[in-house]
């Protein structure tokens, strides 16, 4: 976890970088999640439906960036998280997340900080956009 007490405006999270998304990942994601929409494992159903391939699940970005914001803070400090699906993550892409401290205010009796939030693939696409709220312990 961070050093809470140096941290300013502009000072950006540790980003990562996953493996390539796979089929095998999707699938995984379906099991755990319990979203067996076929556009992301069945590929005659996604052609079907206009896709070269099948794709993943936005909600899997999502949880990517989940992993950023605790692998920097503990969940409990997590007080606001949302974002934006900005386009479709396909197979085979590798997707880094990123953030950065936007503003640093108080609230509720405790230090925050708002956050911007991004996973982007190889080629620099942005795929997913956020925002968080974190208590500064």
């Amino acid at each position: 976890m961070v050093d809470t007490s140096r941290i300013q405006a502009g000072d950006p999270l540790p980003s990562f970088t996953t493996e390539p998304i796979s089929r095998l990942t999707l699938a995984l994601y379906c099991g755990a999640s319990g979203d067996h929409n076929p556009m992301h494992v069945d590929i005659d159903y996604a052609k079907a439906g206009g896709s070269p391939d099948v794709f993943a699940h936005g909600m899997l970005s999502m949880g990517y960036l989940g992993r950023l914001l605790t692998n920097w803070v503990p969940q409990r400090q997590l007080r606001e998280y949302g974002v934006r699906f900005v386009a479709i993550t396909q197979v085979g892409d590798t997707i880094t997340c990123s953030g950065t401290v936007t503003e640093l205010f108080e609230a509720g009796g405790e230090r925050r900080a708002r956050l911007s939030l991004q996973t982007t693939n190889q080629h620099g696409q942005v795929k997913l956009s956020g925002d968080a709220v974190v208590a500064l312990a």
